[in-house]
């Protein structure tokens, strides 16, 4: 997208307590509103290796509605109060001001807790809820060590001391939590983004408010169908967290992806995972007028939790580490392993497995947890698991 286009598509809304919040839209199609997070700038996201392929491949397939964060990039630099509240009528104002109905709602880290309380709000609204990298308890809200409260704190003092410093070093952690495995070129240019989208008082105030934040209780309350996917490796939101949030929202789908990054950068193959399953999992159509499905266009007979086993059964998981995974029992699995015998005419498990990689499921998957992801003891660099 060229920047002058985008430019002439930003627009303001203001928000019940005054806030003036920036949005802006790309793309055509039915509408894909995405709730925002911290670090977000319209002007600049479009233009970067970090958030650039997420606005492109979203815009082929909807009408790509963002806006910023109160505080950040070009919406309200002086509000004050940075709360879940406070985020959630943001996001009421720009639906208001979209004159939006009906719509599916994207969630990416804070954005996804964010989305979380607006579906649980706003019920007749939400038609399917995408979270990527979120989770339902902040930071202070989570079983706290001596430890793991030491590393919050840190990290605020981080932000207070070093945000606004011409020497990067201290921005330099958040940009290797974000992103272990990004090049030099794509930390740099996060580093840079975070010194532009927002002060250090308004960067210290989000992250302090963002710690405080639960919606464990809301997110009992959505009823809309919804995707959870998080990185099995995820430096600055545990995976154990996206499993948490999956297990609250009432018959949530988790899908673990194989990556570190908190946000997932383009050509990992992560990525490619995660636009395969949120575009089925908005009935977006392909070509042929397919669903892009990795499993459920493939085979239609099974039921999209069989489905899901099929998948792992043919990356070579155990029915325990399948149970695991989609957070249902050991029996639970084993019926459902049966059922898709049945339904595929295998007579073993060897036999669905080859089924299931000739159609594409599974191949190049290294069983469990792939030794990259099982990070020796004291590894993740400091004040992880945000």
């Amino acid at each position: 997208m060229i920047l002058k286009d985008l430019e002439r598509r930003i627009r303001f809304c203001t928000a019940v307590d005054g806030a003036r919040i920036a949005y802006t839209t790309s793309g055509e199609g039915p509408p894909l509103l995405m709730a925002t997070n911290a670090l977000s700038h319209l002007r600049y996201n479009c233009s970067g290796p970090i958030w650039r392929h997420w606005v492109q491949e979203l815009a082929h397939d909807h009408t790509v509605v963002r806006y910023d964060e109160r505080g950040c990039g070009l919406s309200d630099w002086g509000a004050s109060n940075f709360s879940i509240d406070a985020w959630v009528r943001d996001l009421e104002a720009v639906v208001e001001a979209m004159g939006l109905e009906r719509f599916p709602l994207l969630g990416v880290s804070q954005g996804a807790t964010i989305a979380v309380a607006y579906a649980a709000r706003h019920r007749d609204k939400v038609s399917r809820l995408v979270l990527f990298g979120g989770c339902a308890r902040g930071r202070l809200k989570r079983e706290l060590t001596p430890r793991r409260k030491l590393q919050a704190e840190t990290m605020l003092d981080v932000i207070r001391v070093g945000w606004a410093k011409e020497n990067p070093a201290f921005r330099q952690l958040f940009a290797t939590m974000m992103i272990p495995d990004g090049t030099e070129e794509q930390r740099r240019w996060l580093n840079e983004l975070a010194r532009i989208t927002t002060p250090a008082d308004n960067a210290l105030a989000i992250e302090r408010a963002y710690y405080h934040v639960d919606v464990s209780d809301l997110a009992r309350r959505v009823t809309a169908p919804t995707l959870v996917l998080h990185s099995r490796g995820d430096f600055s939101i545990p995976f154990e967290e996206g499993r948490l949030l999956a297990a609250l929202i009432p018959d949530a789908r988790l899908v673990p992806l194989d990556s570190r990054n908190h946000v997932l950068l383009a050509g990992e193959p992560a990525w490619d995972r995660f636009l395969a399953e949120s575009r089925a999992f908005l009935g977006v159509k392909g070509p042929d007028g397919a669903n892009e499905s990795s499993s459920g266009a493939l085979f239609p007979e099974l039921t999209p939790r069989e489905q899901d086993v099929l998948r792992l059964v043919a990356q070579g998981e155990s029915n325990e580490a399948i149970a695991q995974q989609l957070l249902i029992a050991p029996t639970t699995v084993r019926n459902h392993v049966s059922r898709i015998y049945r339904k595929l005419g295998a007579e073993s498990r060897a036999q669905a497995i080859v089924l299931a990689r000739n159609a594409g499921l599974g191949r190049g998957v290294r069983q469990s947890f792939p030794a990259r992801f099982q990070t020796p003891r004291g590894s993740h660099p400091p004040g992880s698991s945000r």
